[in-house]
């Protein structure tokens, strides 16, 4: 089991941990490792200091004190909210942390008031569309475009459920 909570994005875990997504993503992009200079580029270029009350939050993972994995919830508007920056470390993947960092983002964006979450994502990241469509997220059309993503998702969340 995980502990899943929330952290300012400011928090050195955090900055750490969002590093490592970027890694993470850019490396499988590019099809090779990321350099530390595209690296930072990327960071700049996607910002993630709106996941900040009011106008999101970032939850930070942790398994026996180790940072494991992160997710971010960004509000669209005031019953919408988009799930961002979701990831598991490598070395603890299959241990069923996404569909817990998965279920906290649910439960949080409900929190904030939110009865749709949306999310973007890239064909080559098949785990990650396969986690989303378990938990009953559906592809639509694109809302907008945006330079690295390929499939959008959305699901209704619980309406009126005080959690």
């Amino acid at each position: 089991m995980w502990t899943i909570d929330p952290v300012l994005v400011t928090d050195p875990a955090a900055q750490a941990i969002l590093r490592a997504y970027f890694d993470d993503v850019a490396s499988r992009y590019y099809g090779r490792p990321a350099s530390e200079a595209e690296l930072d580029a990327a960071m700049a270029d996607d910002p993630s200091d709106d996941l900040v009350p009011p106008t999101g939050l970032f939850l930070l993972a942790r398994s026996h004190d180790v940072v494991t994995g992160c997710v971010g919830i960004r509000v669209l508007d005031v019953t919408t909210t988009e799930l961002t920056r979701m990831f598991v470390r490598p070395a603890a993947r299959g241990q069923g942390g996404g569909d817990q960092l998965l279920r906290a983002a649910e439960i949080a964006a409900q929190r904030l008031g939110s009865t749709r979450m949306r999310l973007d994502t890239r064909h080559d990241l098949v785990e990650a569309r396969s986690l989303y469509a378990k938990h009953g997220y559906r592809e639509i059309a694109a809302p907008e475009q945006r330079l690295y993503a390929d499939h959008w998702f959305e699901k209704r969340l619980a309406l009126g459920r005080q959690v």
